[in-house]
């Protein structure tokens, strides 16, 4: 592997416009697909299969006219008015009328008018008057009225008992993802011109979001960070500049190739996000690692910039190519459970962290083939190389050696403190994200709040129940649909029952229930399960099939589902990375101690994620002001991300023990060189991602900042806790047991040369190295 890399290297760098102009090619061909086909993601949660997701499917075929992407505007009227004042009554009976005639907007108004005038012959009507005579008025709670037009109801507007608020409920004729695109918005701006008028200010749901804003000020400011540190580790601006181009250039051709196929697949906002955060960390990452190494052959080993970046390529690239499959692998385990929304999610980023690398072994050695000897500092360059290694790295190895000599302390410590920090995940509650989980500045959440406090928390996540006649082609009677919603309204939390729709046949007809309390709350999810535990014996009795869905319904089985595979999809990761790590290090208990150290540091990242984001812990520190469940997708797409990031630490540490191991040196030396040698980088590289992950943090979207959250945290106690404190502690104490293999297991295994020992042998240096500096001695003299 170090050989085929360091040929590539060198011709990559004796021929740089050969491999710029092919990927200045790529770069021009996702764009121009770009500006001719427009960008459509979706926020929708769904898993094929689970209950809730079937009965929205059969909605479909049966009454489509209900399928569609749910919208819903509050309309307020200014301090001390009414909504039903003269004027704002006149705005917004526009609003209404203006949404209503949007393109792709179901009018209810012209089904409504066709049933009126079938008179008392219309099952329509007839139904509803059963099921308003049934159910009777809510039990609790401030009652809402229908806003009045001439006298009669205008469908879907419901109006505050004070009356100081509108709710209007409706509908789209697809799916929002669906939509095109610039509609939901134009919707709402269309409400707000009328609205406007009688000074009513229109607040839009959580739903009613088109696509995410996916990069702000926050990843920017994270790139910035990024920047500082590549200048403060480097030395140079040019050195400095290079990690972002490449990292740029990732995630134009992965985040902006994946956007060019969003016309064909349906491609989720949190899969993009993803995507183009993992693209800027390990693109930087894995350039920092190659450029760095690059600049210590010129500057320790005294080599001219060609042959340090073909040995950077074949030595530090081989450790690049393994950590991105490594992350690659953790992220392919996703395709095993076959939800299509996280295989989705994983073939982007995988396929992203596929393009970063490629990059990293081919742009990277050619933009360094333009740049010459100019990656040093200008001062170095008129300078000798008779500089030691260890007057660059002194503090590193004084650290390294500290870690060595004191470490059963550093083992308890790195143990004992994601242990603690983990302890918050025992009280883990898996959710969807609704207005609640918003800042408290934006529309979504001031929308959630206010129809809490008008219409009781229930209206922010009305629950559907699908009513289905058991007869073939016989229609549903009133009586049927009164006596299914009594028995609905009678449902511990149930606030009201209506009938929200029926297909012409009258063969499926809709149920409207609005539960006591929000979306996320424990009672509601306890009414779901009650609708669910007493639908079979209703339908027995009244020969119905009967169907719930909606917000929690959703959560509940997207939750469910995922905790169900969650085990195999670990199994699975676990299983083929330690197959890698075995390859790589060619050890036994290295790959374990990793993959344990990932536990620690996984269980920690939840643990904090727990404690701030449903606790409400520390949120002033991050500028968050709301609690709510953690997204039920994030423990699944966190494991695994974080597991394949997390070896990425591991490969470029314990790669670089390996290679002074193999080269000569004992199991202590080993481990002190091999951390001086990784350390700053491996710091700097961890200060990056940190960055990054943390910059969207910032994001409006709850699943977006929690991700974000989660990623920088895990990273953080990785890094710093279990890769450069617990693998060195467990080094020092195994000593040449962590280099133990057995010797048949040893010939069966392919070499893969990811130290250069071969590149060596094949390649000698064109000089004799440096001899080592006192800095240098052994370790088991040095630290006792």
């Amino acid at each position: 592997m170090s050989v085929l890399l360091y040929r590539l290297g060198r011709f990559a760098y004796g021929k740089p416009w050969y491999v710029v102009g092919g990927w200045l090619a790529v770069v021009a061909s996702v764009v121009a697909l770009l500006t001719v086909q427009p960008v459509r993601l979706s926020n929708e949660v769904r898993i094929d299969g689970t209950p809730s997701q079937q009965v929205i499917d059969d909605l479909a075929r049966t009454l489509p006219e209900a399928s569609g992407g749910q919208g819903m505007l509050l309309f307020q009227a200014p301090d001390g008015t009414r909504i039903d004042a003269p004027e704002a009554h006149a705005a917004l009976l526009a609003a209404v009328d203006a949404v209503y005639r949007h393109d792709h907007v179901v009018d209810t108004r012209e089904v409504l008018a066709q049933e009126v005038a079938k008179g008392t012959d219309s099952p329509l009507l007839q139904a509803q008057a059963a099921v308003a005579k049934a159910v009777g008025a809510p039990a609790s709670g401030p009652v809402p009225v229908p806003l009045l037009s001439g006298g009669q109801p205008v469908p879907g507007v419901i109006v505050s008992a004070d009356g100081s608020t509108a709710l209007l409920q409706f509908q789209f004729d697809e799916q929002t993802y669906e939509l095109p695109s610039g509609t939901v918005d134009s919707t709402v701006e269309a409400a707000e011109q009328r609205a406007a008028r009688g000074g009513l200010e229109v607040l839009p749901s959580a739903s009613m979001m088109e696509i995410p804003e996916i990069v702000g000020v926050g990843e920017i400011a994270g790139v910035v960070v990024a920047a500082l540190v590549l200048l403060i580790t480097l030395g140079s601006v040019v050195a400095a500049g290079l990690p972002l181009v490449i990292a740029l250039v990732g995630v134009t051709v992965g985040v902006g190739g994946a956007f060019t196929l969003s016309t064909v697949f349906e491609i989720h906002s949190l899969a993009a996000v993803l995507a183009l955060m993992l693209g800027l960390a390990v693109g930087i990452d894995y350039a920092l690692f190659i450029v760095n190494r690059e600049r210590r052959l010129i500057l320790d080993d005294g080599l001219d910039a060609r042959e340090a970046t073909a040995r950077a390529v074949g030595t530090a690239g081989s450790a690049v190519f393994f950590a991105g499959s490594t992350v690659i692998i953790a992220l392919a385990g996703l395709l095993v459970i076959r939800i299509a929304l996280l295989s989705t999610m994983a073939v982007v980023a995988a396929a992203t962290i596929a393009v970063a690398v490629l990059l990293a072994l081919t742009l990277l050695p050619a933009l360094l083939g333009l740049v010459g000897e100019r990656i040093r500092p200008a001062r170095t360059r008129r300078e000798t190389h008779e500089r030691t290694p260890d007057a660059e790295h002194g503090r590193a190895t004084r650290w390294g050696r500290r870690l060595v000599r004191h470490k059963y302390a550093a083992l308890t410590a790195a143990i004992l403190l994601p242990a603690v920090l983990a302890l918050p995940a025992a009280d883990m509650k898996l959710g969807l994200p609704s207005g609640a989980g918003y800042n408290s500045d934006t529309g979504q959440r001031r929308s959630y709040e206010l129809t809490s406090e008008a219409y009781g928390p229930g209206y922010n996540g009305p629950l559907l129940v699908a009513v289905d006649s058991t007869a073939d082609g016989r229609a549903l009677t009133p009586r049927t649909l009164a006596a299914v919603a009594s028995e609905l309204r009678s449902t511990k939390g149930a606030t009201s029952v209506s009938l929200a729709g029926m297909n012409a046949k009258g063969t499926t007809a809709v149920l409207g229930l609005v539960p006591a309390t929000g979306p996320n709350d424990e009672a509601t999810k306890d009414l779901v399960t009650a609708v669910r535990d007493k639908s079979a014996r209703i339908g027995r009795a009244h020969g119905a099939t009967l169907g719930i869905t909606g917000f929690t319904a959703l959560a509940i089985d997207v939750s469910d589902r995922l905790a169900d595979v969650l085990p195999l999809y670990v199994a699975v990761v676990l299983g083929l990375s330690l197959i890698v790590l075995l390859l790589v290090f060619r050890s036994l208990l290295i790959p374990v101690v990793a993959t344990l150290g990932f536990l620690l540091s996984v269980s920690a990242a939840f643990g904090l994620t727990t404690a701030v984001f449903q606790w409400g812990w520390l949120q002033g520190l991050i500028g968050v002001d709301a609690t709510g469940p953690v997204v039920s997708l994030l423990p699944i797409i966190i494991t695994g991300v974080l597991y394949g990031l997390a070896m990425d630490y591991q490969m470029f540490l314990v790669t670089s023990m390996r290679e002074a191991h193999v080269h000569g040196q004992s199991a202590l030396d080993a481990t002190v060189t091999g951390y001086r040698r990784a350390s700053s980088v491996i710091v700097a590289a961890a200060t990056i991602m940190v960055s990054v992950f943390a910059g969207f943090v910032f994001n409006a979207q709850p699943m977006i900042k929690q991700a974000g959250f989660a990623l920088a945290a895990g990273i953080l106690i990785d890094a710093f806790v279990i890769r450069m404190t617990l693998i060195p502690a467990t080094m020092a104490l195994a000593r040449e047991s962590a280099w133990w293999i057995p010797t048949w297991l040893n010939r069966l295994l392919p070499d893969l040369d990811v130290e250069g020992d071969k590149l060596a042998q094949r390649v000698p240096l064109p000089r004799p190295a440096a001899s080592p500096s006192r800095g240098e001695a052994p370790a088991t003299e040095s630290v006792g």
